[in-house]
């Protein structure tokens, strides 16, 4: 278990060390120390996956709409816009009759950051989980947030949704998604299937917000734009399947997932001589040296 608070000359002389790759500590253990927020202006620095954030915001552990699930990992924090967002979303959540709001997972750590466990992503507080379990209460102990789980919207063979998906689950997303904060939201592959069988023209815009992405089966990630004024911030590119078909995904880009990605096709054997490609360097293997410039000050400030 990393120790949540490092002496201020450890993280003073950690900073001033030279670059020199694997020797830097790791950043993850760094950011991971850090149990409140910078004393900056809010500011998301560098990328999703390879940053930190400025002066992020707690979202309360309990409103009247959401609560914060597993707060032993502390990763309750974001930038003002993504609790707003969060805030908002769970309004309109209850007043679709998702049960009585959302039940949130994980946004960042206190000052964003490469994570000890997790998510390759979420280091820039724009990030969000929202759990598929709709709350039928928003009392629950500490202790209740970290025992119950979430359920799954995808069943067990990847291909379709469970008997938990329904109209008001498919509401709940459109609102998230339709929201022009929002950049795009992860879901697993089998729910946008599900939408795109009864998709409509007016549909484009929303669903066009929706990924396929592996390992989203019992919560949605929604990932919010740069807000404006962020120069720090990297907003991403669209790829290739976000902009076919009219920009709605409903295609074979989609259905891949449920069949190439589940039964890969055997691949053919490489030359003896093919030198091996080398290994990218993981989120939780960056040090310092990898991060913008700007998340030195991040950790530094009081």
């Amino acid at each position: 278990m990393i120790p949540k608070i490092l002496s201020a000359a450890l993280i003073g002389a950690t900073l001033l060390l030279p670059t020199q790759g694997a020797a830097d500590p790791l950043a993850n253990q760094l950011f991971g120390a850090k149990a409140t927020p910078s004393a900056q202006k809010p500011m998301p620095i560098g990328s999703y996956s390879r940053g930190c954030a400025a002066g992020l915001v707690e979202l309360p552990q309990t409103g009247p709409t959401w609560q914060a699930m597993r707060l032993s990992r502390e990763r309750n924090f974001g930038h003002p816009v993504m609790v707003q967002y969060l805030v908002d979303l769970s309004a309109q959540a209850a007043a679709l009759g998702w049960g009585k709001g959302l039940y949130i997972g994980d946004i960042s750590q206190p000052r964003g950051g490469p994570m000890t466990s997790g998510h390759a992503s979420h280091q820039i507080g724009l990030d969000a989980d929202i759990w598929w379990l709709a709350p039928k209460r928003l009392n629950l102990s500490v202790q209740e947030r970290e025992n119950i789980s979430s359920i799954p919207m995808r069943s067990a063979n990847q291909r379709t949704v469970t008997d938990a998906w329904g109209p008001t689950a498919r509401a709940l997303l459109k609102a998230a998604a339709s929201d022009p904060r929002v950049d795009r939201i992860f879901v697993a592959a089998s729910i946008k299937i599900e939408i795109c069988k009864t998709a409509k023209r007016g549909d484009k815009k929303w669903l066009q917000k929706l990924r396929p992405v592996a390992g989203h089966d019992t919560h949605f990630h929604v990932r919010l734009k740069c807000p404006k004024g962020a120069r720090h911030c990297e907003t991403q590119t669209p790829t290739v399947a976000e902009l076919s078909n009219g920009g709605n995904g409903c295609d074979d880009t989609l259905t891949w997932w449920v069949t190439d990605y589940l039964n890969p096709p055997k691949a053919a054997p490489k030359p003896k001589d093919e030198e091996a490609a080398p290994r990218k360097k993981r989120p939780r293997e960056y040090t310092m040296a990898d991060l913008p410039k700007q998340c030195r000050d991040v950790l530094a400030s009081d």
